[in-house]
């Protein structure tokens, strides 16, 4: 018997698919957004979802299960990354009060993701505290155009920034979660 587990899917009308679009939180039959602003959090909250629904339904112990050595990317070092990431975001956009890491020094993040469902509900805390932090020091800047003291970066560059950083971490999630149990689909 091999410890390579088979890989299956949710999905039943789209095998390639993580749910059957009925079931898939990120779908709907209304219109896309309108104007650029409304697209970028558009994009950014449905792989913000993602990476939760990658998630799910996992324990502490297959959330920290790492990759292959010598990585040490794990689903719970992703959540917990992106929390520090966010900060770091926000950390730009409002420079003069700076919040400290959270995980300590580099790579405190990943090496500090162990299988400990309270370490487990903080990461996700973390998580969605940051990303509130940093959406609301974003919509001060309605203007994409503004650009922001630090680095003279504009706020385009910002959304577009965190979703490519979502959206490269997603990719990671889908081959962490595989590994784990199997499961595939975008």
């Amino acid at each position: 018997m091999s410890d390579i587990p088979e890989r299956w899917s949710k999905a039943g009308i789209h095998p390639d698919m993580w749910a059957d679009p009925g079931e898939d939180p990120r779908t709907n039959d209304e219109a896309g957004p309108d104007g650029e602003l409304a697209t970028l959090q558009e994009y950014l909250k449905s792989y913000r979802l993602t990476l939760r629904m990658k998630c799910e339904g996992l324990d502490p112990e297959q959330l920290a299960r790492r990759s292959v050595p010598p990585s040490t990317m794990s689903l719970l070092g992703l959540v917990r990354h992106l929390a520090e990431v966010e900060r770091d975001w926000r950390n730009w956009i409002v420079p003069d009060d700076p919040a400290p890491r959270l995980y300590g020094e580099k790579d405190g993040d990943f090496d500090g993701a162990l299988p400990e469902r309270e370490l487990v509900e903080s990461a996700f805390a973390d998580l969605a505290r940051e990303q509130a932090a940093t959406d609301a020091a974003l919509a001060a800047y309605p203007d994409l155009g503004v650009r922001i003291e630090h680095d003279n970066t504009s706020v385009r560059e910002l959304w577009v920034h965190r979703i490519e950083e979502y959206a490269r971490h997603c990719g990671h999630a889908d081959l962490l979660r595989e590994c784990v149990d199997g499961r595939v689909g975008q």
